[in-house]
């Protein structure tokens, strides 16, 4: 039996974050840059619906897609690197496996047979993976599996790729990345823990075609050769991730390896077109040789972990290697920001940007931060909760009414300038109910956004419940804040600005989401420029 499309599976063995969702990316913008269509989609083994509820300390940052999906932050390295949306269809978590398998036996769908794992899980994540084939827009689908060999969480997703293997054997193919440490001590690489990796995954019936072993020394033939033998693979078939300076060298890193070559021959793919990537070339060399240096400060309340704003973080280093120029981020804890310290804090930055997020913690330091950016004069960039807080800092400061708030923190606020939206009041479940997915703005001519997009109508990702409060936008641009961007059909204020202040802008959409290294957002661009500007 054959299909029409390839699968490549990409697995992990001996410890997580050896970056799966990295080497899935390059390898699909290789085989994209040979004339190929591919997609990337993400196996997650843990039992949440979606990662929509999880706290960022959990999870890092939840990414969106257009159609609404609250998904792993890797379908965000997915965008980047292939310039090419993903939807619903691209993030599978074991809690949707199982509520599908559970609503199908409540409709007696199974005809009175026991549900089990075999066949009636595996079935289910099995139609998942082919979902993206089966639909005609990608010739090879590639499915990465979160966590590693060897957990009870992935053991359905492993024995799925192993039917798959044995039901289509000239369409699939399983790329394993493993760990190869070196071992100061003795001096030497050990490869003693991808050989028990492989053999863990062996014990469940899969053989890896293509051992990607992540190390921080070359290897040398005499290794590659040793992991061939034990693991049952070609030599050629070896593949070594090194570190990178940057996640967009592991690309040409790859392509100096082979590894699309040696998928295409195991997948007996014609190596079509050659994988030249100039645009990708010209962006790297852009960012290896910045002609000068920025510092923004990104104001948060999930500092600690990084990967909680992964998708700003990639937006500055687009923006910054487009306008050549490299972006230093200074992060700033948004709980430890007082009005004593708020100077000395922000002293020296050419930019602000305040980060999204939920709940109480952290507001009034965000507050603190925008009314000195704004009295100031310095660039400001305020996004989702960013926005909100510049709206209530607005509020009390300038149009003195003390008592402004959000609704989100202070229910029954006098002046609740940031309300709940109405579609939102008689929402009791928190998972997959917020305002989710792609929206219109129409935007204001002769303003700091129109200025950004060049565009009168654009469409960006929401992920919000609480908006900005028509009832008082009359008496906010009579006193200097104004509405510049909104959506067509509700009328929800999207954009505000102040005119008067050098670049002060809050958008209530994510535009993190849609920057990609070929296509940096036009709002970080508008906005590393202005704070280069600011610095001269």
């Amino acid at each position: 039996m054959s299909n029409s499309t390839k699968y490549i599976f990409v697995t992990g063995g001996v410890t997580s974050s050896l970056g799966k969702g990295i080497i899935s990316a390059s390898l699909a913008k290789l085989l994209q840059a040979r004339g190929y269509t591919v997609t990337i989609q993400k196996l997650d083994p843990y039992i949440n619906i979606d990662p929509g509820t999880l706290n960022p300390y959990e999870h890092g940052e939840c990414f969106v897609t257009n159609d609404g999906a609250e998904t792993d932050l890797d379908l965000g390295h997915y965008e980047r690197f292939l310039n090419v949306p993903t939807s619903q269809a691209n993030n599978v978590t074991t809690g949707r496996i199982y509520q599908t398998v559970m609503d199908k036996e409540r409709r007696g769908e199974f005809l009175g047979k026991t549900v089990q794992v075999i066949p009636h899980i595996t079935n289910e994540i099995k139609e998942r993976i082919q979902i993206l084939g089966k639909s005609d827009e990608f010739e090879i689908v590639i499915t990465e599996i979160g966590g590693t060999v060897g957990d009870i969480e992935s053991l359905p997703y492993i024995e799925s790729v192993r039917q798959m293997m044995w039901e289509y054997p000239d369409d699939c193919l399983v790329i394993h990345l493993t760990l190869v440490p070196y071992l100061k001590a003795a001096g030497e690489l050990k490869t003693k823990p991808t050989q028990h990796s492989v053999k863990s995954l062996l014990e469940v019936g899969v053989q890896p075609d293509i051992l990607v072993c992540r190390t921080e020394h070359h290897l040398d033939n005499n290794i590659r050769k040793k992991i061939a033998r034990f693991c049952n693979v070609n030599p050629t078939a070896v593949i070594e991730s090194i570190d990178a300076d940057t996640i967009y060298r592991v690309p040409l890193l790859m392509q100096e390896e082979e590894l699309d070559k040696v998928v295409l021959q195991k997948l007996d793919l014609p190596a079509k077109g050659d994988t030249e990537l100039k645009e990708w070339k010209a962006f790297l060399t852009k960012l290896d040789n910045p002609k000068s240096k920025i510092k923004i400060g990104l104001v948060g309340k999930y500092i600690e972990l990084k990967d909680s704003y992964k998708s700003i973080v990639e937006s500055f280093i687009h923006a910054g290697a487009y306008n050549e120029c490299e972006v230093e981020i200074k992060w700033i804890h948004s709980d430890k920001i007082t009005p004593e310290n708020v100077k000395d804090t922000i002293a020296g930055l050419d930019g602000v940007l305040v980060a999204p997020g939920f709940g109480s913690r952290g507001i009034k330091g965000k507050i603190l931060a925008i009314q000195y950016v704004r009295e100031n004069n310095i660039p400001f960039f305020g996004i989702c909760l960013g926005m909100q807080c510049a709206v209530i800092e607005y509020a009390r400061n300038v149009l003195g009414w003390k008592d402004a708030h959000t609704t989100e923190i202070v229910e029954d606020c006098t002046r609740p300038v940031i309300n709940i939206m109405e579609d939102q009041k008689n929402v009791t479940n928190k998972g997959g109910t917020m305002r989710l997915g792609s929206y219109k703005c129409k935007l204001l001519d002769g303003t700091k956004i129109s200025e950004a997009y060049n565009e009168e109508v654009i469409n960006e990702r929401h992920r919000h419940r609480f908006e900005f409060n028509n009832a008082y936008l009359e008496e906010f641009e009579a006193n200097g804040m104004i509405a510049t961007g909104k959506n067509p059909e509700s009328g929800l204020v999207e954009v505000v600005e102040i005119p008067s202040h050098p670049w002060f802008v809050g958008a209530q959409f994510h535009p993190e989401y849609k920057s990609t290294v070929e296509k940096p957002h036009p709002l970080f661009l508008a906005f590393v420029k202005a704070a280069l500007e600011n610095k001269k």
